[in-house]
This record gives C-alpha cells, sequence and structure tokens, in this order.
C-alpha cells in the first residue's frame, strides 16, 4: 500500500458568529472540517463534525444551546497548509443533523454554504433579456441580483434574447450554460470554437469567485500541479518537472474507465433531436454523431475516448430528443418570415453538442487523494503521472496526463490535511 502520511495545517481562525453578533472560536471542537468545490456545483459547501465536552466560551450550556445556532450563523474560517496556501472562507450554517447527546458530550454536525446559496432564495429573475452574448447575461444577473458577487467569465460567441420568468438566478445561470458556444479565437491551437463544435459551459462557485466557464477553454489553461502515484510505501517522488514540484499521491482510484451502455443511453456517440417550430407548425429532425466535432473541440489527451469505440455501437442514434425551437418574441417575426429555420440561436447545432460535450468530459473519472493543498480549485488542470505495472514499473503514457478537477474536497483535522479530487478527461495520453 502507499504511504498514507498527511500534513496538518494551522487553522489561523474558525470563528462562528451568532445571529445576536456574539462571536466564538470553534476551532477546539471541530474534530473534521470537509469542504468541498465541484464544477457540478453551483455554490461552495462545507460540513464541521462537533464533538462539545463544556461550555466553549458561552456563558450557559454548549455552543449549540447557549450561543445559540438555529440556522444562518456566519462562519469565518482562514486554513494555511505545508506549501503556504490559505483558504479563506465565509459561510452560513445551512442544518445541523445528525445530533447525538450523552452525559458527557455532545456530537452533531454542521453544514454550511456560501450566502448565494441562501440569497438564490430570495430573488428571481424576471425581466426580458434582449440582444446580448449570454456571458453578459450570466454577468448581469450575478451582479444585479447578489451584490458584491464576483464572477470569472469566457466571452460567448452570438447573441441570445429570453425572459426571466421568476427563476431562480441560479438555475438561470446554469440553464444558460447548456446554449453557450465560446467566442472564436482569432488564432491558436485547439478547438475551433464555431457553433456545432465546442458548445458546453460550466456554471459554478469556488472560493474566489462565480465561473461561467467553457470547457473547450478550461481545458486550454496551464497545468497546476503535478502529482504522481508511486504506489510504493513511503517514497516520494523527490524530482520536478520543468523547474515546477512533483507531488506525491497518497491514494489514487480509477472509478470510471469505458462504460459503452450508459454512454450510448446518454447519447454520447450518436444522438437524434426532433426541433418544433410552433409559429411555422414544422419539425426538423437533426442527427448529431462524434463525426460532427471533429477538429472543433479541445481535449485532454492526443485519442479521444468516444472515437475508439468499436464502430458498430455508434453508427445508430441511441438517445432520442425533442425541443422547442425559441420562436416569438425570442426572434424577430419579420426576419423568420424570411428564414424560418433560423430561430433564436442555432439549437440544431448547439443543444446535442453540448449535451454530447457533457457526458464524454466524463469518460475517464478517477480519484486521487495527496497531503493537503489548498491551492487546487474545481476546474483547474493537473498532470497525472502514473507507473505501468512491473519489476521497474515505466510511465503509463495513455492513462497518466491532463485532468481536469472535477471535484474538490479539502478535509482538515487536528493533525492531519488531506486533499481529495475527482479528476475526469475525454481522452487518452497526452495532447
Amino acid at each position: 500500500m502507499a504511504d498514507t502520511s498527511s500534513r496538518a495545517s494551522t487553522i489561523k481562525r474558525m470563528q462562528l458568529t451568532s445571529n445576536q453578533g456574539v462571536a466564538v472560536d470553534i476551532s477546539p471542537m471541530v474534530t473534521d472540517f470537509s469542504y468541498y468545490e465541484s464544477v457540478l456545483s453551483n455554490v461552495i459547501t462545507a460540513t464541521a463534525v462537533c464533538i462539545e465536552t463544556g461550555h466553549g466560551g458561552v456563558k450557559e450550556g454548549t455552543i449549540l444551546d447557549g450561543l445559540p445556532i438555529r440556522g444562518g450563523e456566519r462562519l469565518d474560517v482562514e486554513v494555511q497548509d505545508f506549501y503556504g496556501e490559505t483558504l479563506k472562507l465565509e459561510l452560513y450554517v445551512n442544518r445541523i443533523r445528525n445530533a447525538s447527546s450523552t452525559t458527557q458530550k455532545n456530537l452533531y454536525f454542521l453544514d454550511f454554504a456560501s450566502k448565494y446559496y441562501f440569497a438564490n432564495e430570495q430573488t428571481r429573475v424576471v425581466r426580458a433579456y434582449k440582444d446580448a452574448p449570454i456571458s453578459t447575461h450570466v454577468s448581469t444577473i450575478i451582479n444585479n441580483q447578489f451584490k458584491g458577487a464576483k464572477i470569472n467569465t469566457d466571452e460567448t460567441s452570438f447573441n441570445y434574447r429570453f425572459i426571466g420568468n421568476d427563476r431562480k438566478p441560479l438555475y438561470v445561470c446554469t440553464w444558460l450554460a447548456s446554449r453557450s458556444v465560446p467566442k472564436a479565437e482569432s488564432s491558436g491551437g485547439g478547438g475551433s470554437n464555431t457553433v456545432g463544435g465546442a458548445a458546453g459551459y460550466f456554471f459554478y462557485e469556488t472560493r474566489d469567485s462565480f465561473n461561467f466557464r467553457s470547457i473547450d477553454k478550461l481545458f486550454k489553461e496551464d497545468v497546476k500541479r503535478t502529482y504522481k502515484y508511486t504506489a510504493t510505501p513511503n517514497q516520494e517522488p523527490n524530482n520536478t518537472k520543468g523547474g515546477q514540484p512533483v507531488y506525491k499521491v497518497l491514494r489514487y482510484n480509477i472509478d470510471s474507465d469505458v462504460d459503452v451502455q450508459s454512454n450510448m443511453t446518454l447519447g454520447t456517440y450518436n444522438n437524434r433531436t426532433i426541433y418544433f417550430d410552433p409559429v411555422g407548425m414544422r419539425y426538423r429532425v437533426v442527427g448529431y454523431n462524434i463525426e460532427n466535432q471533429k477538429g472543433k473541440i479541445t481535449t485532454a489527451g492526443d485519442k479521444e475516448a468516444s472515437r475508439l469505440v468499436n464502430e458498430q455501437f455508434i453508427t445508430s442514434p441511441t438517445r432520442l430528443m425533442s425541443a422547442v425551437l425559441d420562436i416569438g418574441y425570442n426572434t424577430e417575426l419579420d426576419k423568420w418570415k424570411d428564414n424560418p429555420v433560423k430561430a433564436n440561436y442555432d439549437a440544431p447545432k448547439t443543444m446535442a453538442q453540448s449535451i454530447m460535450r457533457y457526458n464524454q468530459l466524463f469518460t475517464i473519472q478517477s480519484e486521487v487523494t495527496v497531503s493537503g493543498d489548498l491551492g487546487i480549485r474545481a476546474g483547474d488542470l493537473i498532470e497525472l503521472i502514473l507507473p505501468e505495472p512491473g519489476e521497474k514499473p515505466e510511465i503509463n503514457k495513455k492513462t497518466g496526463g491532463k485532468y481536469m478537477v472535477a471535484n474538490v474536497c479539502h478535509k482538515i483535522t487536528p493533525t492531519d490535511t488531506f486533499s481529495q479530487y475527482s479528476l475526469v478527461r475525454d481522452s487518452y495520453g497526452k495532447a
């Protein structure tokens, strides 16, 4: 087994402030603090396991009842890891759960979320949004609905109209992500970022800001860390790559490499959609398969996983979908009369491809655990160096390579800190 040792972090602050303004340091009673980010989650969350054996700095009773904790209390966290990376958080109590009490101690779990998780329930998107890039709409929604929030966006390629219809802001931004195509680049390698090619965005929150990011552009970012799995107890990589340190992987597990039947069900290889025009009372059938996106996307490696599947399983549509085109307010009807197949946005070339892209990204899934590295965020790219089996293991050039960090869990205890990453990629080898 690989060495599972870790290094403790320095907890500089873990202060809980009651709704009456009373502040208490809860770090002595927190036995486990886990912080979560994900490209599939609109907000950041955290969970603290608390054990109380005394008053904990409040005048009466335990912190749970003496502070008291009744929901919405603010938690300020500042933790520094062994490498000098700092995690600063402002979170709020969402719920108390799994509480148990004896004459010796109280044990309970506190679940936290960012303030935008609660603000999302208090506001709605109501106005009509006229011609502008989707990325502009998303920035406008976040800035208008969540005062003070920061957002990092990748610019989108075409204008879009829609009506808020009293939907929640985070839902609307996620809904817009599936309709988004990154703006074409004037030059440079990778996908062409054209409609029907590089569709697909993520909308998620990290500790720094909200992020409205193109999958294609995320894969063009620089690798933030290099990790190596040695599978040898107590053996550190003790080397560098390109002048940067190589960090050790403590545990490594492959969750999913290939699941052909599941991918067929999701339409990852080949799908067909019927688009209905409610004004012209006509429909259009559009098929989409992996050949349509050839040369149009940026992948983690040089061998796209979906293109290596047995051809007999990808020649026919395996997922049938339907959609209603944006016609009416969302389309200028005078232009529609001359071009009735053109709707508010090019759904036949965007929607099916974005669905395919999301599914392809999660074709290869792995989990790694490393000694606490608080500098990694959801959406970051890391390079994973893996060994081939054998007495003198060589580097695995197919499975190793660039991965996207889809989910992050930083787990902090009084004696150890571990970082657990869910890694995803759509291809084999190195790009």
